[in-house]
């Protein structure tokens, strides 16, 4: 699986030379590349062994690495949580074992659906003759840095509209008001069993994910039941993908990658995830677990916080949404600019009495020697 995933093209393109010879000689290695491994390779292999070491390399191994430094290193790690010694994982190895497990068992459900669904739809898209029905472009060339931008955007935008949504109305059964006047919800039998279904899912949700009310640590984001964990990280990631975007394979891969490791990062509970979004990402998170999963202190649904801004379910305090987040940057880079600022004047001071001091040392000597 490693090798596959590192003889992606598109991940070294991204950290390539700037120069033009080198980026030119690259690319054409990245071509070669690509089109040696499609050749060689099914292109569902490809998905599958991609996908499973994306997740095992950029969520899997970093969130063990978190849970060994919270459980070996208490007092250090305590001083950069959120909420903590709250924050901390239980040091119990039994139940360590199985949330581990728990993860491992979901990382393996994922993957394998999304390979029988994409399965699927190829041999649909074989079948009717139907191009457009392959879930992913898995062809020898490289997708174009347009193309790249615009399935990305695309692919994120339909992430936080799906993942808002699922985990409001379904995982925690707050349904909003627009959604109680459409007319597909009745008072019908079926309507019935949708709620009845949609509160059994959520109390899985909260027997797994909100067994607590704390900030959570990394291997939560997915020690979660298997239905609210595939409703939650996986379907808002490879629906939209596979039925309505179609990106190319390597954008999907690009995705996926950043996804995970934004999820690793800002399901830690630390307080030191740079960068405006993941920071804020990390703060929100912290804030909905430490709430609990039902009454009015619940919310913080989305994943960057657009639509908890836009739906009025951010919870109070500094960066319940992505316009907080934006405005608490700008506010340390103000500071920070500041500090700079004032440095810069004490050492021009500083440098301005030092060279002061020089002068007058040296006007003394002449004096001296002249007498």
């Amino acid at each position: 699986m490693l090798d596959i995933l590192l003889s992606f093209p598109i991940f070294s393109f991204f950290f390539s030379s700037t120069n033009s010879l080198s980026t030119s000689l690259n690319l054409l290695f990245f071509y070669v590349t690509w089109s040696s491994l499609i050749l060689a390779h099914k292109p569902l292999n490809i998905q599958v062994y991609g996908t499973l070491a994306i997740r095992v390399l950029a969520f899997l191994l970093p969130s063990l690495v978190f849970l060994l430094f919270d459980t070996l290193l208490p007092s250090l790690a305590v001083s950069i949580k959120h909420g903590g010694s709250s924050a901390l994982p239980p040091r119990n190895v039994s139940i360590l074992a199985r949330t581990t497990l728990l993860a491992v068992f979901n990382i393996l459900l994922a993957t394998a659906i999304e390979a029988g669904a994409s399965y699927g739809l190829s041999y649909l898209s074989v079948a009717l003759k139907s191009p457009t029905m392959s879930p992913f472009t898995s062809s020898t060339t490289l997708p174009l840095p347009f193309a790249i931008v615009k399935q990305l955007g695309l692919l994120y935008l339909s992430r936080e509209l799906l993942t808002y949504y699922i985990h409001r109305a379904i995982l925690h059964s707050h349904v909003p008001n627009w959604m109680r006047r459409l007319p597909f919800r009745s008072t019908s039998s079926a309507s019935r069993r949708t709620k009845k279904a949609t509160s059994r899912i959520a109390r899985q949700h909260a027997s797994y994910a909100h067994h607590r009310s704390a900030p959570p640590f990394a291997l939560l984001a997915a020690a979660d039941h298997p239905l609210p964990f595939l409703l939650m990280r996986s379907a808002p990631m490879f629906l939209p993908a596979a039925l309505i975007i179609h990106p190319h394979l390597l954008v999907y891969f690009l995705f996926l990658l950043l996804t995970t490791f934004e999820d690793t990062m800002t399901m830690s509970g630390y307080t030191i995830v740079p960068g405006i979004i993941m920071g804020g990402i990390a703060r929100r998170n912290a804030a909905h677990y430490g709430a609990g999963h039902c009454g009015s202190g619940s919310g913080n649904y989305g994943a960057w916080g657009l639509l908890d801004w836009m739906g009025g379910t951010g919870l109070g305090g500094s960066g319940t949404d992505l316009k907080e987040d934006v405005r608490d940057e700008a506010i340390k880079h103000r500071v920070r600019e500041r500090s700079t600022r004032k440095a810069g004047e004490v050492g021009d001071a500083v440098k301005g009495g030092i060279d002061g001091m020089r002068k007058g040392r040296g006007k003394g000597r002449r004096r001296g020697s002249d007498d």
